[in-house]
This record gives C-alpha cells, sequence and structure tokens, in this order.
C-alpha cells in the first residue's frame, strides 16, 4: 500500500520539473535544476503542497540524487582531457583544490556552519548545483543549506558571465587562455558557455574541456569527505561516553558504518570509464544526459520543497559574503596559474 500523498508528490514533481525544464531553455542561461530548485520553493512557501505529499517528496529526493550523479558519469570522457596540456591541467586542478579548500576554512570563521560551508565550496570549486547535490547527499544536509548553495552558485556565476568577459582585454589573455580561465573558475557549464563564446569557437572548446576536468575531480572529493566523516563518527560517540559505542564499532550488534566508497560515487566512476573507452554511440550519451539532467531536477524539485524562505532569508548575508570570497578565490587562482604558465 503506497503511503498518503504519494500520487499528489509524483504530479507536482513531474510538473515541476518539466516547467523548469522548459524554463531554463527559454532563459539559456539558468539550468533547470535552479530552475527546479526555485519551483519547489514556490511550491512549499506557497502553501501548495501537503503536508504527506511533502514526506512523500523528501523521501523521492535521494534515490533521485544519486541517480542523477551516476548517470552525470557518462558525460565524462577523460581522454578529452588530454587536449588541455598538462599546463592547464595543473591550473584546473589547484584552482579546484585552493578554492575547495580556503571556503571551507573560511566559512566558520565566517559565521557560516560547517554544512553550508562545505556545500558552497564543492559547488563553487566543482560544477555548480550538480557538485551541490552529490555532496549534500553524502553529509545528509538540510534543505536550506542546499537550496542558498544553489541560489549563490547561480547568482555569481550569472555575474561572471558579465564580468569575466570585460576583463579578458585588460588581463592580456588570448582566446584560449580566456578559456581556460573561464572552465576553471566559473560554475554552472550553462554560465561557462555563456562567459566563453563571447570570445569565439576556440575559447569556448578549451573553456568546455577546463570545466570537465573539474567534474572529473568531483568522485575524488566526495569520497575524501565520505571517508573523513566515516572515520570521524567513531571519534564522536566515543567524546559523547555515549552507551552506543560498542555497538556502533562491532558490525555484529546491527549498526553498520558508510561504506569507503559511496555506491553512487562508484557508479558514477564506472559511468565514466565506460564513456571514456568511446564506445558508446552518441545517441546514447545525449539520452543520458537528458535523463541525468530530469533526475538532478527531480531532486532539486524535492530539496526546495522542504525551504522555509524566511529562514533562508534570515540566514542568508553571511553566505553570500562567503560566495563573493569564494568565486573570488577560484578566478584569482585561475588566473595565476595561467600567468606562471605563461599562457
Amino acid at each position: 500500500m503506497r503511503p498518503a500523498g504519494t500520487v499528489p508528490a509524483v504530479i507536482a514533481l513531474a510538473a515541476g520539473v518539466g516547467a523548469a525544464y522548459l524554463a531554463s531553455r527559454a532563459a539559456g542561461v539558468v539550468g533547470p535544476l535552479t530552475m527546479a530548485m526555485l519551483a519547489g520553493v514556490t511550491a512549499r512557501n506557497l502553501n501548495l503542497l501537503s503536508r504527506p505529499a511533502q514526506t512523500v517528496l523528501a523521501a523521492m529526493t535521494r534515490g533521485l540524487l544519486r541517480a542523477g550523479v551516476v548517470l552525470l558519469g557518462l558525460q565524462l570522457a577523460v581522454p578529452d582531457l588530454l587536449d588541455l596540456g598538462p599546463a592547464h591541467l595543473l591550473v584546473v586542478a589547484a584552482t579546484v583544490v585552493v578554492t575547495f579548500a580556503g571556503t571551507w576554512w573560511l566559512g566558520p570563521r565566517l559565521g557560516v556552519g560547517r554544512d553550508r560551508s562545505l556545500l558552497l565550496a564543492t559547488g563553487f570549486s566543482i560544477c555548480g548545483a550538480s557538485a551541490v547535490a552529490a555532496m549534500s547527499s553524502v553529509v545528509d544536509a538540510d534543505e536550506d543549506d542546499t537550496a542558498t548553495s544553489v541560489a549563490l552558485v547561480t547568482l555569481y556565476g550569472s555575474l561572471a558571465i558579465v564580468v569575466l568577459p570585460l576583463l579578458q582585454g585588460p588581463l592580456g589573455l588570448d582566446d584560449a587562455a580566456f578559456g581556460v580561465w573561464v572552465g576553471a573558475s566559473v560554475h554552472e557549464v550553462a554560465q561557462v558557455v555563456a562567459a566563453a563564446a563571447v570570445a569565439g569557437e576556440a575559447a569556448l572548446v578549451v573553456a568546455v574541456l577546463a570545466k570537465l576536468g573539474r567534474v572529473v575531480m568531483l568522485a575524488p572529493l566526495v569520497t575524501c569527505v565520505a571517508l573523513a566523516d566515516r572515520g570521524a563518527e567513531p571519534t564522536a560517540r566515543r567524546a559523547t561516553g555515549g552507551a552506543t559505542d560498542a555497538a556502533a564499532e562491532d558490525p555484529r550488534r546491527g549498526v553498520r558504518r558508510p561504506p569507503v566508497v559511496p555506491l553512487f560515487v562508484a557508479g558514477f566512476l564506472a559511468m565514466a570509464t565506460v564513456r571514456s573507452t568511446g564506445l558508446l554511440p552518441s545517441g546514447v550519451v545525449s539520452t543520458a544526459e537528458t535523463v541525468s539532467t530530469l533526475l538532478l531536477a527531480g531532486a532539486m524539485f524535492g530539496l526546495g520543497a522542504g525551504v522555509h524562505l524566511r529562514t533562508l532569508i534570515r540566514t542568508g548575508g553571511r553566505s553570500a559574503a562567503l560566495g563573493a570570497v569564494s568565486t573570488l578565490i577560484a578566478a584569482g587562482v585561475a588566473y595565476a596559474g595561467l600567468v606562471l604558465a605563461g599562457a
């Protein structure tokens, strides 16, 4: 027997994702994941969803998230990255590492909570809303943290579309170097394309490859965070002196620790491996990309449906400051790397 609210939840999910997909196609720059999050927030705060429907959506969200991330791996053809060259690949890797570490370190010092700092660090350093979705599934972040992170990724990425092309000339970047700069520092794929296209096809191709290089780092980053949380849990239990310590550390008592590598991350890596063989027809890859986008958009709708706008507005100022600093770190490190590489 299905839970109460299942049918209204499925109808709302389908309607929200469909509307988000159409709106993103019309807007061009704003992706369907962000549109779906906005649709979910709107439905929740206009009281368009019953409480049973909200409960069902919350239960569906994690599965949609993980399935979408697995299929996201089919967008990665790792051999294509070699076209960037070692110097530019190093610039991309350094930008990701420094942006992630710097944002995560600064967050608590600016008064931003640990989970939100982690989501912002992941979204700004890797690939925007998709990265936020993947990391939120690992740390079990609440909806407000996820919504804030997605909103800020969209805001600052959209600003970069306007600002970065204006700086190409003053910074002395040729089209190829500008493409690497955009791909290494702008957050969403759609935003990367919009910003790099201003400089022409040469910049656009390189920008997309640089962006692909950042996406490749999603799996190891998420795995490292999962491992850190896995190792921290027994220590935290011992520190509290709780009666569950022995049960937590003894698998025979029925308490399971998280896997070393989350299963959806393993699936992501498997799909990337399959894509990198070059054996998949282009139609399969294109279909998988669409399905992945729809699954992640559904997850974002579900997350948005749990967001309370009053709480989001009350706690968003410090997060916005962290997002601004993170954006500057990414752009600054990528540009410094290009200068050192002689680009």
